[in-house]
């Protein structure tokens, strides 16, 4: 692989295309990704037609949006606009309609594995059937795979802010789902009105109902939250985790125990976290020896893809194609598949890696 790393870092600055190309080629797995963020504009206003309600404030959002290049003021901002989406989410069939359209998406990125996570508790919030819920997008990813080589499995998220009856529930159901594919709990959210310490005991449970532990921490500026969330809830990743980047004791403490970012750029650009890309704390990460891995969060909502964040880590941080491969493996390496797919999906991205280099 070696010579095929030689020979594509030898192309001119003008083959951004052969990038992107081989970019596409490689098979790639996807580790943060919210099914309500990636509904398209178009499904949107697909949704909001058939229902006849939300109409006007749905097109007001994505006019909105549009102009400004998908751009929120911050990140509350971005909360409102998810709610509005996750809204016009009423039924089993909504939320089957939205996995067929990212399952579709995945695939015609050739990413070949994906954890998607389930707002979980927004459902329950909603007071709608999580179970009917649930079923329809199991039987829409069931075929799918059916069809593709792409393998979808599941992370339910609570919200921090409902506090620990909410979170136990959402806990309750994804251990119920294990075996359709639910690998693992988390929660997100507001991080100051919903503390680490508060989740203590339902993170001990999750472990011991065999699932694994994800948790939204450091989106922000402010460490004080995820450190918190790292030495009480002991997950294994961190959503996003870039407020690392200014604190060096964080940065030691990912590093020696080996926890995995999911590190999402267009996302953090979006909601104003960064005003350019060059100020992102992601090359600093990488170059401090943080497992990183690049993820879309709610790719719809910030009209990017997973191809698109591999492509704009080369082009910003000068990642050429043994950073790009590396990136993907650890993906597969801080997945939640058993070893053996790992091991599979290991050998399929090495020998795309040498077989797609343009000549």
């Amino acid at each position: 692989m070696q010579n095929s790393f030689a020979r594509l870092a030898a192309l001119e600055t003008d083959s951004a295309q052969s990038l992107e190309s081989w970019i596409h080629a490689l098979p790639k797995a996807e580790l943060h990704l919210h099914l309500e963020g990636s509904i398209q504009p178009e499904t949107l206003r697909e949704l909001s037609r058939a229902k006849g309600r939300l109409e006007q404030e749905t097109e007001v959002w994505i006019r909105q949006q549009e102009e400004r290049n998908f751009r929120y003021g911050s990140l509350s901002e971005f909360l409102n606009a998810f709610k509005l989406v996750s809204l016009l989410l009423e039924s089993p069939s909504d939320y089957a309609l939205a996995t067929e359209r990212l399952l579709q998406a995945l695939a015609s990125q050739n990413v070949g594995y994906a954890e998607i996570t389930l707002s979980a508790g927004v459902i329950l919030w909603k007071k709608q059937s999580l179970p009917e819920t649930f079923e329809a997008i199991c039987e829409v990813a069931r075929h799918f795979e059916s069809t593709a080589p792409l393998k979808v499995r599941w992370i339910f998220d609570a919200v921090r802010q409902f506090g620990t009856d909410h979170a136990r529930e959402v806990l309750g159901w994804a251990r119920m789902f294990r075996d359709q594919g639910v690998v693992a709990f988390g929660i997100g959210g507001d991080e100051e009105r919903g503390p680490a310490e508060l989740f203590v005991d339902v993170y001990q449970e999750a472990r011991g109902y065999g699932l694994h532990c994800t948790a939204h921490a450091g989106e922000g500026h402010n460490p004080a939250g995820m450190r918190q969330a790292i030495r009480l809830l002991k997950p294994e990743r961190i959503g996003h985790g870039i407020a690392a980047a200014r604190d060096p004791e964080m940065i030691r403490l990912l590093r020696d125990n080996e926890i995995p970012l999911e590190v999402c750029l267009t996302s953090n650009l979006c909601t104003g976290l960064f005003d350019d890309v060059q100020n992102h704390p992601l090359k600093q990460l990488w170059d401090a020896g943080v497992r990183v891995t690049l993820n879309t969060d709610d790719p719809a909502m910030f009209a990017t893809n997973l191809e698109g964040e591999l492509a704009l880590a080369a082009r910003a941080f000068g990642f050429g194609p043994t950073e790009i491969i590396k990136l993907c493996q650890n993906a597969i390496e801080a997945s939640f598949m058993p070893e053996d797919e790992k091991q599979e999906f290991r050998t399929k991205l090495r020998q795309a890696a040498d077989r797609s280099v343009p000549g």
